[in-house]
């Protein structure tokens, strides 16, 4: 099928890509010229794995193309993808600005039938706002439907995600739509990937109301975490006696210093803002947001207790992004805590696999070490705040060494405990 995405960010060039990849021929259209330029030479514009591989092989393909003209991308397609950013305003509402310069774009632009994909992910009635703007735009009345198709990729697994999907959400309110949809996704239903076809409003609650299930069940064992260490628990074998537990599961359960990223701290905001536009009860959600905010805190006031005074301490961070297997930096828990060090006069040395780049523009006054023992060195204290693998089987005891003193605190839960101290440390983790 002949496809258009607007919106060349992380959603948009993982969609196109993988779009391309089962045989579509696919436009990605952005206003970003250079971003455009550096595409189409093969080089993805964020850090993915796996995308490059597909990217280079559709490429030499001729099955995906980026261009500057959207234009031409509208008249071109039958499917429009709506991808592109839906970022928090003042009111931590989800800002649909560009998703409606969009929708002008297309109604202005369309000359025969469309069908018109929200990918980004957007509150409840978008889609008739998307409609009205599309119809407000065209020059004569010409037919299109506007579909809700949320995504669920998750980064660092995305290209996975895409090509095997727990499920696919299409949301329509016309059969022509849905037939077009379902074509699209076709290959996917056919290797046993479940596709759920509901109306339009529903779909695009169930972007909203996943991500705040996922967000909840990580403050929920995030809560449970102070008193596992009060008492002397565990709160890992916790979280691992409730997953066996069928209706329960084990997934999300992993105390640490909270979530970040693109997606949970904007989307648990955006459906806070809509349950209280509708007057809705929204005081869950509300503590879902308070624990995560609390888990940066409290850990600021572990190293203290640690360090005592932190002025003029050197203090060691390994990981910078927000989850392992992305360069993302957006909202990432070691971003707030660094910052916090250095308000309070600590200098920060800082190891990140792929993160390095993006986190410089945000806090050029941490030193960046090329690897995770030369930020080690010297260090009072040693922080770790992505759980990325390579950090699990390191010389811990060569890293001791290095160090000013041997003070660990494990953001992420990836040491156990008596190991660490056996081996010299002093060591605190999350509810352990």
């Amino acid at each position: 099928m002949k496809v258009t995405v607007v919106g060349t960010g992380y959603v948009g060039l993982v969609l196109g890509t993988c779009l391309a990849e089962m045989g579509n021929d696919v436009i990605c259209a952005d206003v970003d010229k250079d971003k455009v330029k550096t595409l189409n030479s093969g080089t993805p514009t964020i850090y993915e794995p796996g995308l490059k591989e597909l990217l280079e092989r559709n490429l030499a393909e001729n099955r995906i193309t980026f261009t500057t003209d959207i234009g031409q991308g509208i008249i071109k397609s039958e499917i429009i993808f709506i991808a592109v950013g839906t970022p928090p305003d003042k009111e931590n509402k989800a800002d649909l600005k560009y998703v409606k310069q969009v929708a002008e774009q297309i109604g202005k632009n369309m000359d025969t039938y469309k069908v018109v994909v929200n990918k980004s992910t957007v509150p409840v009635g978008t889609a008739d706002l998307v409609k009205q703007i599309i119809k407000d735009n065209q020059k004569s009345p010409i037919p299109f439907d506007v579909v809700s198709n949320p995504e669920f990729l998750r980064e660092g697994k995305a290209i996975k995600d895409f090509m095997a999907p727990d499920r696919v959400v299409i949301g329509a309110d016309s059969e022509k739509a849905r037939e077009a949809m379902l074509s699209l996704y076709k290959g996917l239903e056919r290797t046993d990937h479940p596709i759920l076809t509901t109306g339009i409003k529903t779909a695009e609650i169930i972007k909203y109301a996943s991500n705040a299930m996922l967000a909840t069940r990580i403050s929920f064992i995030n809560q449970l975490a102070p008193l596992c260490e009060k008492v002397g628990a565990d709160v890992k074998m916790v979280a691992k006696g409730m997953g066996l537990d069928n209706r329960i599961g084990h997934k999300f359960l992993q105390a640490g210093i909270g979530y970040g990223g693109s997606c949970f701290p904007k989307d648990i905001k955006a459906l806070i803002q809509t349950l209280k536009e509708y007057s809705c009860n929204h005081q869950l959600l509300d503590a879902v947001e308070d624990i995560n905010h609390d888990q940066r805190h409290d850990l600021i006031e572990k190293i203290k207790s640690t360090l005592g005074d932190i002025n003029s301490k050197t203090i060691a961070v390994w990981g910078l992004s927000f989850k392992p297997d992305t360069d993302d930096i957006r909202e990432a828990p070691a971003m707030e805590i660094i910052k916090k060090l250095l308000d309070a006069g600590a200098k920060v040395k800082a190891f990140d696999p792929v993160a390095e780049k993006e986190a410089k523009k945000e806090l050029p006054e941490v030193e960046y070490c090329k690897t995770p023992y030369a930020a080690a060195q010297k260090a009072d204290l040693l922080l770790i705040a992505t759980e990325w693998n390579e950090f699990r089987n390191l010389d811990m005891e060569k890293v001791k060494q290095s160090m000013n003193s041997p003070n660990l605190i494990d953001g992420r839960n990836i040491y156990e405990p008596e190991k660490m101290r056996n081996l010299g440390y002093t060591y605190k983790g999350i509810g352990r």
